[in-house]
């Protein structure tokens, strides 16, 4: 069966709070949280920035152990208990995938909170990596009540799996500032 994925999906940002959005992917359309300062074309390191541009969806990571394997076009990988990601500058694997315990400063992606049971890493800062200009961008769980995120975009946990099917391997996600 072939499958029908968006080309685009758009991320709007609130003009009447800068830390929340809209996404729209074909004809779905979620409420999205956004990094606490709102977006930037100039992202940095540590400024809770989601970056204004489009980009390219690399992969999907999910726990198996919190629901089902996600549909999607996405290469699709699970996450474990020793999985990290670099957030640290100074390490040669900044803005990548890290086994754990790494001794850099990194993002767990294990988290107890949920926010990290399905999440597509979005191809910010990925070709080439320059360090200090962000790490770890990626569409994920939001908490509730949409709080703002460190600079990705967050989705309601209930409609993920829905957005996941709508994406392929050449479907991208235009932040909008």
């Amino acid at each position: 069966m072939k499958r029908n994925y968006v080309d685009l999906i758009r991320v709007h940002r609130s003009p009447l709070d800068h830390r929340r959005g809209r996404l729209q992917a074909g004809n779905l359309v979620l409420p999205c949280a956004l990094g606490r300062s709102g977006t930037r074309a100039d992202k940095r390191e540590g400024d809770g920035a989601s970056p204004v541009g489009r980009f390219r969806l690399i992969q999907a990571f999910y726990r198996a152990d919190h629901g089902p394997r996600p549909r999607t076009g996405l290469p699709l990988r699970r996450i474990g208990p020793n999985d990290g990601w670099s957030d640290d500058v100074r390490d040669r694997r900044y803005n990548r995938l890290v086994p754990l315990p790494c001794p850099t400063s990194h993002e767990t992606m294990w988290r107890d909170d949920h926010l990290y049971d399905v999440v597509i890493d979005i191809a910010w800062n990925r070709g080439p990596i320059v360090k200090g200009r962000g790490s770890a961008i990626f569409l994920h769980l939001a908490r509730p009540g949409f709080t703002p995120t460190e600079g990705c975009v967050a989705v309601d946990r209930s409609k993920v799996r829905h957005l996941m099917e709508r994406i392929g391997p050449r479907t991208r996600i235009e932040i909008v500032g």
